[in-house]
């Protein structure tokens, strides 16, 4: 059984003139992990004129990145170096030409929006020929000539109808001409102020726009046009030309920048700044070895066990846990840590859960032809031919089901809810050991007393494979008392070697009396009494094995009322934990079903139909149930293993990487 990873606590003291290279050091190893947070520490440095230039520099750079389109996503920090006194003079140019660059285009942007909206302006009084002065003049007509919003203008004219005609002056409708009868009477001002209406006063003579001016300003717009266009251009050769140049300043100005925030946060003097942080036991050698080497030897290390570490001893502080598994397992971390991470010095869970993960799942979603999409799914994940954000870590998990369920399909006969298909492959398998018949298990109900049977033998083998995760889960519980020297919560209490005992006596003498008639005798319910009053009534005996006084804290009447609320916990608690998992053979008999509905659809509804029919009902299966089975395997993880064993959580090993942190 694979524990976690033994630690060590290395205290580093630093000359000032190699703080910056020990620094990247530890970023780039990725393994190490301050003793305190960042945000806890309070070093001596303050603000500097190097850090806030490095600062800006790195700001300034995503800036140019953003301007130029360049992403910033999937930035491997890990082979890049601090910046240098030369990349501060190629990110200085860079930044030159791209601030040049940046305001050439704006310029320019202004330029042409401002002689494209004169253009429009002139234009809307195009087809004003006729002198203002004579129209407004005109006996039996009212005019005014104003903007509105264009999106209005049919508004505005269904408002008016029919005491006013309204005229668009332009194409896009934003100038227009109001004309209503003098006999009407005027139109009243908030009836065109909802409009947004703003009237414009010309000159009585106005006639519109000369046709040369019109030609003066569309040449003007497409000078700026052609000159805006030149500009993009260079912004987009510029890009492909220095992108590669700007991501290496970008990575390089990352790094700078968080070894200045780490060298102003950790404790100094004015010539020497210590670091203390964890790191894992094989790696503790390297660590001194390299660090000497970097530094030519201007370094003082200590290296210290757990138990020598005075926060460890009086509880203020928690080892920090890291796991270390194959990539098959590794994909599994993500549920354990979900719920909290294990203590430092105990067993890890993670092995077990890929296990019974992945056991589980195929279970309750046997189906082989939606099995093997989950397995196809994960391989091309895996290779990167599908590329889920976030999720392609997850690959062997797809995989791992994928393969349970196709197995689980074999033996139940569905193949995308086909139950024809394998037939012949289970009439040869039975065939090897007796009378061939199909499917191998036969899940749905029929009037055949043997399906009945064999629908329930599922039920049986899911109860007693929670009997093996309940199992797992105390002896684990029990192991990591021993190690944690918590000898009263090891030997007692439910989930201590007490309520264990209790808990298998009971399951083998149910099976000795189902299977095998035996009948109780006397020592079986003298081993059952000892091991249920041990179980329940623990805290007097787990108070005199840690030496701790008093023996009965709260009286003895307390105590036997505990007891007795204990005693229905332990009977209660194994209870529903064993018959919890019933709802494996449930999950499986509903997905037998649900496989049985949609080929009776698909038959009811013709060939043509019940190919769609099949499609989609397959498609819903595989997402919707596959997603509530996943949710259904990971609750009994939680609810009924991890509740055996998980009663305090340790802290994630989170070492100090270098990242790009984007404004």
């Amino acid at each position: 059984m694979a524990r976690t990873q033994q630690m060590r606590l290395i205290e580093l003291m630093i000359l000032k003139q190699d703080i910056t290279k020990v620094i990247e050091y530890l970023g780039k190893k990725g393994s190490f992990q301050f003793q305190n947070s960042l945000e806890e520490q309070k070093g001596s440095s303050t603000d500097n004129e190097e850090f806030e230039a490095d600062l800006q520099y790195y700001s300034d750079l995503q800036k140019c990145c953003n301007f130029f389109e360049i992403p910033l996503t999937d930035l491997d920090l890990s082979k890049s170096t601090v910046a240098t006194e030369e990349d501060t003079k190629q990110a200085a140019s860079i930044l030159s030409a791209y601030n040049e660059l940046y305001q050439n285009i704006k310029d320019a942007g202004a330029e042409l929006e401002k002689v494209t909206n004169t253009s429009k302006e002139a234009l809307a009084f195009a087809n004003l020929q006729v002198s203002f002065s004579q129209l407004v003049h005109l006996s039996f007509l009212s005019l005014r000539i104003g903007k509105i919003e264009a999106s209005l203008f049919e508004d505005l004219k269904k408002h008016l109808a029919p005491s006013a005609v309204v005229i668009a002056l332009g194409e896009d409708k934003s100038h227009v001409m109001i004309a209503s009868s003098k006999k009407a009477g005027a139109i009243a001002p908030q009836d065109l102020k909802q409009f947004g209406f703003v009237e414009m006063q010309l000159p009585e003579d106005f006639k519109g726009v000369p046709a040369d001016v019109l030609t003066g300003l569309e040449n003007v717009k497409a000078e700026y046009q052609a000159l805006y266009n030149e500009y993009m251009i260079q912004k987009a050769n510029f890009a492909e030309t220095h992108k590669e140049k700007i991501l290496e300043l970008v990575k390089a100005f990352a790094i700078k920048v968080q070894i200045g925030k780490i060298q102003q946060k950790i404790e100094a003097t004015e010539m020497v700044y210590r670091i203390t942080g964890w790191v894992p036991l094989k790696d503790a050698k390297d660590y001194s070895q390299e660090l000497a080497k970097i530094t030519e030897d201007r370094i003082a290390i200590r290296e210290f066990e757990p138990r020598e570490v005075r926060e460890v001893l009086e509880g203020r502080e928690k080892v920090p846990v890291k796991l270390q598994h194959g990539k098959f397992i590794r994909s599994f971390e993500r549920i354990v840590l979900s719920y909290g991470s294990p203590l430092y010095g105990t067993i890890d869970p993670t092995p077990f859960v890929a296990v019974f993960f992945t056991i589980l799942f195929g279970m309750m979603f046997g189906d082989l032809g939606q099995g093997l999409v989950f397995l196809f799914l994960g391989i091309f994940m895996a290779k990167g031919i599908v590329k889920v954000n976030g999720w392609n870590k997850f690959a062997p998990v797809f995989m791992a089901i994928g393969v349970t369920s196709s197995i689980m399909g074999l033996l139940t006969g569905e193949f995308f809810s086909n139950e024809t298909l394998l037939e012949p492959f289970s009439m040869w398998i039975t065939g090897l050991f007796g009378h061939p018949h199909a499917p191998i298990i036969h899940l749905m109900p029929s009037q055949d007393p043997k399906s009945i049977v064999a629908m329930f033998s599922v039920f049986g083998v899911a109860v007693a494979f929670g009997f093996v995760v309940n199992t797992v889960g105390l002896i684990i519980n029990i192991i990591n008392n021993f190690n944690l020297k918590k000898y009263d919560k090891a030997l007692f209490g439910k989930e201590g070697l007490a309520g264990a005992v209790f808990f298998w006596y009971v399951i083998v003498l149910v099976i000795r009396i189902a299977v095998f008639k035996h009948s109780p005798a006397v020592y079986d319910w003298v081993i059952i009494g000892v091991t249920l009053f041990f179980s329940a009534f623990a805290e007097p005996f787990e108070n005199i094995i840690m030496k701790r006084k008093p023996i009965l804290e709260n009286g003895f009447g307390t105590y036997l009322i505990s007891g007795m609320v204990e005693l229905i916990e332990v009977f209660s608690g194994y209870l529903s934990n064993t018959v919890s998992f019933v709802r494996v053979g449930a999950f499986a008999l509903s997905h037998a079903v649900l496989d049985f509905t949609i080929l009776t659809l698909s038959q009811m509804c013709g060939p043509i139909f019940g190919i769609f029919i099949l499609i989609i009902g397959n498609a819903i299966i595989i997402v919707l149930e596959g997603m509530i089975v996943a949710i259904q395997v990971i609750r009994l993880q939680y609810y009924e293993f991890f509740s055996k064993f998980f009663h305090e959580t340790g802290r994630e090993f989170k070492p100090f990487t270098f990242t790009l942190e984007t404004n």
